[in-house]
């Protein structure tokens, strides 16, 4: 994996100084082609051929010494590129000479080609059957599973779950705590995600929310989860007592449920109890555990004992996870049994289990094959048993998604990850391989996609347009990555209990994770010994980034507080080789400096409370995939001038996806040719001159890529408008605020949109009193949110928005009811309301009573406040 992991990494360095329009170096072109066909070969070695067994030693031999040679390579070139940068940086000329630099690139290609020889000799003699391709196909061409093995599924656990409803619901008036307690893997947060959804709990009660405790606990952070929850958001800036106060004030009085998820500790609970009110009017809260003393603490008798399933339900869900509804081949049934059986009744195990057996070939030896290796670990200790299971489903894994799901174990422990944050930071590790004609970031996405499906990932949200938003790890299945990356030298890990113990090999580590924030003298010392260091997630003392110069993805909070503001550039020099670069400036700067421009290979910046109108020269950096602001904006009219074949330092930006937020951006034509491939794309307008502004914003419809936009003006920019509002058809999302135009232009402008399924209309979106809608609109139309317009009345029909699963109205103090057509619609799921007058309030329930008596009891009402 690690071997794979290297080939695929040196092999995207090649390709990106050759396709750079600016390259930092040159490499040779004979260089270049034994280079590419001896890493062709060997990812073709490993992606297809493996023994029934796992590798032999031999060929662990061979993986080790890939690794090696790919791994040098990469720092030879690397190392090269830095060394020009800095050199001419200071006028310097070269650094280094070419004849030094080909030369200890080529003894590394005389490495793999000797590895390549090696390899392709023994395959002559050896019996091709032992090292066929195993359980695994190519995950780019795989198959997904019909079983639908991605949702969560509850078997046998009906009665349970009637019996908690029952608890839950009824018994004394006096505010509760249930716990539901069980080992890891049995079964206690898919029972409670079932309560929670359940639609008796959200008629039951008034206020609903989840909170996830984890290990490492924080007050602040449950009560934070609890209020954003319930819908009382912009929580960041408060203090641990006021959030508390808040909280108290919203819940008294109120009849509320409440999820504690895996709660290890009663001081979690002790640090937030006196902020749930005991109203007397049956509020409740469960706390799943794995501890039993811990739930003692509270009414336990009134709690549950989650058990291991019974040889029946074990099978039943195992039945479920890998045919879904499909019949059961005969002649794999007993073998299927003794799998189940070695499983020992515990859910998570026998889920994951079924996810590898529903990917794999249904043959009879290869099930034997399985359950053989299953029967071998079985009987140790209960948690090492489990990650023994666990770890079978990583090992049948395609070897281009193991590095994928390894880098996993970086991930807080418990946290909820969205896919936008993750992605990218993949693209910049180098690890996963291109396919033509697709993007990294679609094959990341389709890795995500294969590891929900062998049921490795716990989809937490999807979008409105079917693709995974977040998921969750389980916390074995984490242990397991961070076992077999800390084994294979794939990540390193620095922890507060053993921060004296210097892991072993640090200095040639690639990845460190680091929880600590305080650093021993001798740690330190070790890390500035350790020079290939290209990833550092946690605290990176301001020491070490002189020392991490081939350092690609890294996060900090305050890189520039400490800086003189001459010393900005230098301190960049020092990171030139950067692809993954999160900032927060705290206002500490204007700009980002010139000198950012030396990252030649920068992929994703993200730049956090940098203001209004910051200036960050981006035209310029060719390889930016991803540029997101948050608490601010980018001055988007900076450093456009020049042309577009990089003689003034301004290129077509082809890989560019993501851009946002961008103040005041005029798109002429040389700003639509220059962004060809975005998605994702968030504009800001807030000039206030009283003469003509015609930002071109018409040739929005030239962007054919175009899948997410939000626009928003400042109050009465609207008004110095010239040119008309057109939308790509492309768009699948569109949020809008300020643009206050009128209703009439819905048709043409938006309703024509053949794509379209979310659509966010926020304040002053448009104005007008009344809104009537046509057929042949909204085709495709999901999600449909109208709030904070002055729009009184809606005229529509069932047959306008074909596919509307969700509709959100949010304070229109002026609106007077919902079509009852609305409830005709035949996708609709919920209807939800935030500050409307009661009349708004009224017609829903009516849609929703109208459709009980149809038979349709799906639809969802949900309200927060009226006026």
């Amino acid at each position: 994996m690690a071997a794979y992991a290297a080939l695929v990494s040196v092999m995207q360095i090649v390709d990106q100084i050759e396709s750079h329009p600016l390259p930092p170096i040159s490499l040779h072109k004979n260089q270049v082609e034994s280079l590419t066909q001896s890493i062709t070969f060997l990812q073709d070695f490993l992606e297809h051929y493996s023994s029934q067994g796992g590798y032999t030693e031999e060929e662990d031999i061979w993986e080790i010494r890939i690794a090696k040679a790919a791994n040098a390579a990469e720092d030879v070139i690397e190392s090269h590129i830095v060394d020009q940068i800095l050199a001419r940086s200071t006028n310097n000329g070269e650094n280094t000479s070419s004849t030094e630099f080909y030369q200890g690139l080529q003894k590394e290609i005389e490495e793999m080609n000797s590895i390549h020889i090696e390899i392709k000799e023994k395959m002559v003699v050896q019996d091709r059957r032992r090292i066929i391709k195993s359980i695994t196909t190519d995950a780019a061409g795989s198959s997904r599973s019909t079983s639908g093995a991605q949702k969560v599924t509850m078997v046998g656990f009906d009665d349970v779950l009637y019996q908690m409803l029952d608890k839950i619901t009824g018994g004394r008036p006096d505010r509760q705590i249930i716990p539901i307690v069980g080992m890891g893997g049995i079964g206690k947060t898919t029972l409670a995600r079932n309560i929670y959804a359940n639609p008796l709990v959200w008629h039951h009660f008034d206020l609903c929310a989840w909170s996830t405790i984890s290990q490492e606990y924080n007050a602040r952070e449950i009560l934070r989860q609890v209020l954003d929850h319930l819908g009382k958001g912009n929580t960041c800036d408060l203090s641990e007592e006021e959030l508390g106060e808040q909280l108290y004030k919203y819940l008294f009085g109120r009849r509320y449920f409440i999820v504690m998820d895996d709660m290890w500790d009663i001081k979690a609970w002790d640090g937030v109890r006196n902020f749930f009110p005991n109203n007397d009017n049956g509020s409740r809260i469960v706390v799943t555990t794995r501890l039993s003393n811990l739930a003692s603490n509270f009414n336990y008798s009134n709690g549950l004992d989650m058990k291991f399933l019974d040889e029946a339900t074990s099978w039943n869900l195992f039945s479920k996870t890998v045919f879904g509804e499909e019949i059961w081949p005969f002649e794999l049934e007993d073998v299927g049994k003794k799998i189940v059986k070695g499983c020992k009744g515990l859910p998570l195990s026998i889920v994951v289990i079924g996810g590898l057996l529903s990917k794999s070939e249904r043959t009879r030896e290869n099930w034997e094959s399985i359950q053989r290796n299953l029967s071998s670990v079985v009987n140790m200790e209960d948690n090492e048993s489990c990650l023994q299971i666990l770890y079978m489903s990583y090992d049948s894994l395609p070897v281009c998604i193991k590095p994928c799901f390894l880098y996993l174990g970086v991930l807080p422990e418990d946290d909820e990850t969205p896919i936008s944050q993750l992605i990218p930071i993949w693209v910049a590790e180098g690890f996963l391989k291109p396919f033509e004609g697709k993007s990294l970031e679609e094959v990341a996405e389709e890795y995500l996609e294969e590891l929900v499906d062998r049921n490795l990932l716990l989809v937490e949200k999807r979008n409105h347009y079917g693709k995974l938003k977040s998921f969750k790890i389980h916390d074995l299945l984490r242990d397991v990555c961070l076992r077999e990356a800390g084994k294979m030298n794939f990540l390193s890990v620095l922890r507060e209990q053993s921060f004296h113990d210097i892991p072993q090999g640090i200095y040639l580590q690639r990845r460190i994770l680091s929880t600590l924030w305080e650093y021993p003298k001798t740690l330190l010392q070790s890390l500035e010994a350790a020079p290939l260091v290209r990833t550092w997630i946690g605290d990176l003392p301001k020491s070490l980034s002189r020392n991490f110069r081939l350092l690609r993805v890294s996060f900090s909070d305050k890189y520039f507080e400490e800086e003189s503001s001459e010393n900005y550039g230098e301190f960049l020099l020092r990171l030139v080789n950067l692809r993954f670069f999160v900032v927060d400036t705290d206002e500490h700067l204007s700009r980002i400096p010139s000198a950012i421009s030396s990252l030649w290979n920068l992929q994703t910046l993200v730049l956090y409370n940098m203001g209004f109108d910051y200036i960050f020269e981006f035209w310029k950096m060719p390889q930016l995939r991803h540029v997101m602001t948050y608490e601010g904006t980018l001055d988007a009219t900076h450093g456009l001038n020049g042309d577009m074949n990089g003689k003034d330092g301004v290129f077509v930006l082809e890989n560019l996806q993501s851009l946002f937020v961008m103040s005041n951006l005029n798109f002429g034509e040389g700003v639509v040719r220059r962004i060809p491939n975005i998605k994702r794309l968030k504009l800001y307008y807030n000039k206030t001159s009283t003469e003509g502004c015609d930002c071109c914003l018409s040739n929005l419809q030239y962007l054919h890529k175009l899948e997410v936009l939000g626009l928003r003006y400042s109050n009465n920019f609207h008004k110095y408008l010239e040119s008309e509002l057109i939308f790509p058809s492309s768009l699948k999302k569109l949020t809008l605020e300020k643009t206050k135009l009128p209703w009439e232009d819905m048709e043409i402008t938006i309703g024509s949109l053949p794509h379209l399924q979310v659509l966010k209309l926020k304040m002053d979106s448009f104005v007008g009193i009344e809104w009537e809608t046509f057929e042949g609109q909204f085709l495709s139309l999901k999600f449909l949110l109208i709030e904070s317009c002055d729009i009184e009345s809606w005229t529509t029909d069932k047959t306008h928005f074909p596919r509307l699963e969700h509709l959100v109205l949010r304070k229109l103090n002026w609106f007077w009811e919902i079509p009852l057509t609305i409830g005709d619609i035949p996708t609709l799921q919920s209807i939800e309301l935030e500050d409307c007058k009661a009349n708004v309030v009224d017609s829903a329930q009516r849609i929703v009573d109208e459709q009980e008596e149809f038979g349709n009891e799906g639809l969802q009402l949900r309200v927060q406040k009226n006026l």
